[in-house]
């Protein structure tokens, strides 16, 4: 079954040979360096469109990205009309197999910048892995800074995500999970709380009690990234799972002993009572 995004692309497909700006599909497909028998997949239902595809064809045919995938909006842009929305740029390898670019802490301030140029996501390193989940859709993986998501997530470990379609937030965003959020000026790794149909805005929580939960509108809100799993240079030494379980037998001691006073000093208020 087709996405609403690729059903929407189909349409301004559509509307293009329908208006005569292109003369074919097969036309349409080789002006954006694409396979035409890959195209006929798409408009047959048989495959989603992907995100490289959708870049290319908002350059070269105008399409407006905001009624890609918001249904907001008029099929093509006119005047200023979705200029403020981005599309993603992603890498492929020579089969075409998307790459998953990761994005290191010296990066994610250009990477949250106002206007971000393709060739910036191309110099990025890119990865594969083997998990079919990942061969699938969209993904990128970013690096945490900072302890505001511990004991979840430390500063050094990497997250890997896939990546949200904007006409998805309302409904996909689920309340709690932990999603990378790239503002206009930051990356932030957090758990979300989605506010957008009672106040067009998401709730962002730490998992470090230390830091204040504060609230994004959405207006300011480039991509969302949903974490579907972290890579930890961090391995818990026998020792250190020692020490854990020892403190943890010892806590529970200690409340068995309080617990056991408790009962002891009731006991002695009742045989007082009688």
């Amino acid at each position: 079954m087709n996405s609403i995004v690729t059903d929407r692309f189909i349409k301004c497909h559509d509307k293009l040979r329908e208006e005569g700006k292109v003369r074919s599909s097969r036309q349409f497909a080789l002006s954006l360096d694409y396979l035409p028998q890959s195209l006929s997949e798409i408009l047959k239902g048989r495959r989603d469109v992907t995100i490289e595809l959708l870049r290319k064809a908002v350059e070269e045919y105008n399409l407006n990205p905001l009624y890609i995938f918001t249904g907001e909006g008029t099929m093509f842009q006119t005047g200023n009309e979705g200029q403020g929305f981005r599309l993603l740029t992603v890498v492929t390898d020579d089969t075409r197999d998307e790459r998953i670019v990761h994005v290191p802490i010296p990066a994610q301030a250009g990477y949250a910048g106002e206007m971000l140029d393709p060739a910036f996501i191309e110099d990025l390193p890119t990865f594969s892995l083997p998990d079919y989940k990942y061969k699938v859709g969209t993904h990128r993986s970013f690096d945490v800074s900072g302890d505001s998501m511990e004991p979840t997530l430390f500063e050094g470990d990497k997250v890997v995500c896939s990546f949200l379609e904007p006409g998805l937030w309302e409904t996909a965003l689920k309340d709690n999970y932990v999603y990378v959020v790239v503002t206009r000026g930051d990356v932030v790794v957090k758990r979300v709380f989605n506010k957008i149909k009672e106040g067009r805005q998401l709730e962002l929580r730490s998992d470090n009690d230390f830091y204040d939960t504060y609230t994004v509108p959405v207006g300011d809100v480039r991509e969302v990234w949903y974490v579907r799993a972290k890579i930890s240079p961090f391995l818990p030494s026998p020792n250190n799972i020692e020490n854990y379980v020892r403190a943890e037998v010892k806590e529970l001691k200690q409340m068995l002993r309080e617990q056991s006073k408790l009962i002891e000093n009731l006991n002695e208020k009742m045989n007082n009572g009688k």
